[in-house]
């Protein structure tokens, strides 16, 4: 397969999620320089390299938690940035993320976690909102905890609640970040589980951000490596994890792996 050019995927005339010349800065650090990619509806990218790449800087910006110093970010179709705030609120409605931390509100059930955001933000009535919720928990297997409190299940059953949460509002691209770091090793595989499930049952578009690099193989279409705010390296996982290219993606992974 041909090797896929640095700082672009290879993409369709209509690329879902687009970063022209993005740049961010925190103070005097450059964390993203003047980044190009595209994502295609329906892919699975994931982010690599190491701590202070810019990975989840990415995800932020894209979650509109940040904004970027220079550049445009463009969501099915749609201008993120630069844009007026009420464009930049609905184009983020396309947009669900599932966080290192699983911020779930202590003081509701899983089903209202779920159903919470669907009904004051998309408008959904109660009962269609927890039709969707209870499927979501049933794909995430928790049908059998709509009524228990967040601080009666573990954390990885909190995560996958998060990640049923965030595929309750029906967003176009679903951004991971780290979603495994916070969870106790032996609860990891059950998650990345549910995850490769919604990969492969769903044509929802993935961007995540992880150092679990079987998951990365195993759900990615397209890998990029991060180094000083750039992509230096993109392709499919067989390429970037068997024959990767750039010296620094070899030291990356050879210390990873």
């Amino acid at each position: 397969m041909s090797k896929q050019p640095a700082d672009r995927l290879q993409a369709g005339p209509a690329p879902l999620v687009r970063l022209e010349r993005v740049t961010k800065r925190f103070g005097d650090q450059t964390v993203l320089d003047h980044l190009d990619f595209s994502v295609e509806a329906g892919r699975h990218v994931t982010l690599i390299g190491p701590s202070g790449s810019g990975k989840t800087t990415i995800l932020r910006l894209l979650m509109t938690l940040l904004k970027p110093d220079e550049g445009t970010i463009t969501v099915a179709g749609d201008r993120l940035f630069p844009a007026p705030e009420r464009q930049i609120r609905e184009v983020r409605k396309k947009i669900g993320m599932v966080f290192q931390q699983f911020n779930l509100f202590p003081n509701m059930t899983v089903l209202r976690n779920v159903t919470e955001a669907p009904v004051t933000v998309l408008g959904l009535s109660r009962d269609e909102a927890e039709a969707r919720a209870r499927e979501l928990l049933d794909l995430v297997g928790l049908a059998d905890k709509c009524d228990a409190r967040p601080s009666q299940l573990s954390g990885g059953q909190q995560q996958r609640v998060a990640i049923a949460r965030a595929l309750a509002m029906r967003p176009r691209v679903l951004l991971l970040d780290e979603v495994t770091s916070a969870l106790d090793p032996e609860l990891v595989a059950g998650v990345l589980d549910v995850l490769r499930d919604i990969a492969r049952s769903t044509d929802i578009t993935m961007l995540c951000v992880t150092h679990e690099m079987n998951f990365a193989r195993d759900i990615s279409d397209q890998v990029l490596m991060f180094d000083s705010g750039r992509v230096i390296e993109s392709g499919p996982p067989e390429q970037i994890f068997g024959d990767a290219e750039h010296e620094r993606t070899r030291e990356f992974l050879s210390a990873v792996l």
